[in-house]
């Protein structure tokens, strides 16, 4: 990370977990609506993304890591439970919970995914697309 700008950085409710994003790394927001989304913050999960090569970890004493399926993995702090990451297996990106960062000002959502498995209780706001299933596609930028 050699940016002159500054990185964007976050992380769980307790602070042991840390990271840093190089600076214009993160995808725009995507917001699943998928049954394991759900579970696992209790809402949907609204998740930006960047490359493994512009993230790094600045405190992990807290990181744990569930293999919620056999396509992916979930990155929790184990202290006090904040969601924060999905990982891909074999993939050279994360996904990772707009919530937990310390300014996600810059960030839009562009869309809502798996809104099938969507909750009762709510309503999808208009304007964003809407994707029955996962297929979508967001590039992630090249910075």
């Amino acid at each position: 990370m050699t940016d002159t700008a500054p990185d964007c950085t976050g992380g769980c409710l307790c602070g042991a977990v840390r990271y840093a994003v190089r600076h214009g790394a993160l995808r725009a927001v995507v917001a699943c609506h998928c049954t394991q989304c759900r579970r696992i913050t209790g809402h949907y999960l609204a998740a930006t993304a960047a490359r493994s090569r512009d993230f790094r970890l600045l405190e992990e004493s807290g990181l744990k890591w569930y293999d919620s399926s056999n396509e992916a993995r979930r990155g929790f702090c184990g202290h006090c439970g904040s969601t924060l990451f999905w990982q891909p297996h074999g993939r050279d990106y994360l996904s990772i919970a707009a919530g937990s960062l310390d300014d996600s000002s810059a960030l839009s959502t562009v869309c809502h995914i798996f809104v099938a498995d969507k909750g009762g209780y709510y309503q999808i706001e208009p304007g964003v697309p809407q994707i029955q299933d996962g297929k979508f596609s967001v590039p992630l930028p090249d910075a």
